[in-house]
């Protein structure tokens, strides 16, 4: 129990899966890091980045918290964000949510849960600003697959506003930002339509996005 040997016997046998496809892979990776892609996305353990979009080590950069937020007041969020557009010139940033999220859905059922209660405030805050919209679900858990797109939406936008983001427009440096939702019954995603290449195209991209929820 100290020691988790099993999880080492499965790195080894990892390791030597991916060695035995390339010889060279973890040579090169240990070289280099060139990702062409930043993933935000939620830390449930059911929702593994790479796998998700079947990408190798090192073509991924990824960032996760509890209901993937964007916080503009979260350094570590910001700091992942800056060095991946910055210093590792992404060119797109992928904001993922998934329906079934644990952290939105005691937003939606008003549970206490502790100190996460706080963090999760910020998805508080997209249901009241959506109160209206998820009324109209014909049940809760329709009302609450919208909450979890509503909050990708908003993150997408969060996002956009950062200066981080606005400052590599403002240079012409090429960077787009997603927004995406994965759906843990079928493995399946699916695009919000809430892409950004642009800071003046923010606002006409959030409305057509929103109204086309539910």
């Amino acid at each position: 129990m100290r020691t988790l040997k099993h999880l080492f016997e499965q790195n080894k046998a990892w390791a030597a899966s991916i060695r035995e496809q390339d010889p060279e892979f973890f040579r090169k990776l240990a070289e280099q890091q060139s990702p062409g892609y930043l993933w935000i996305g939620c830390s449930d353990s059911r929702v593994p980045a790479n796998q998700i979009v079947g990408l190798l080590p090192g073509e991924l950069f990824v960032h996760r918290n509890v209901a993937n937020l964007v916080v503009h007041t979260d350094l570590n969020c910001l700091s992942v964000m800056q060095f991946a557009v910055d210093v590792l010139k992404v060119r797109h940033i992928i904001v993922c949510g998934h329906y079934g999220c644990s952290g939105v859905q005691a937003v939606f059922r008003r549970d206490r849960i502790g100190l996460s209660d706080n963090w999760l405030r910020h998805v508080q805050d997209v249901r009241h600003k959506h109160e209206q919209r998820l009324a109209g679900a014909r049940v809760d858990s329709g009302a609450c697959d919208r909450l979890c797109e509503l909050n990708v939406i908003e993150q997408v936008m969060n996002v956009c506003h950062t200066t981080i983001a606005r400052e590599a427009w403002e240079r012409g440096q090429e960077l787009a930002v997603h927004g995406w939702i994965y759906g843990l019954q079928d493995g399946l995603l699916r695009d919000m339509k809430v892409t950004v290449t642009n800071f003046q195209e923010t606002q006409a991209v959030y409305q057509a996005a929103v109204s086309a929820v539910g």
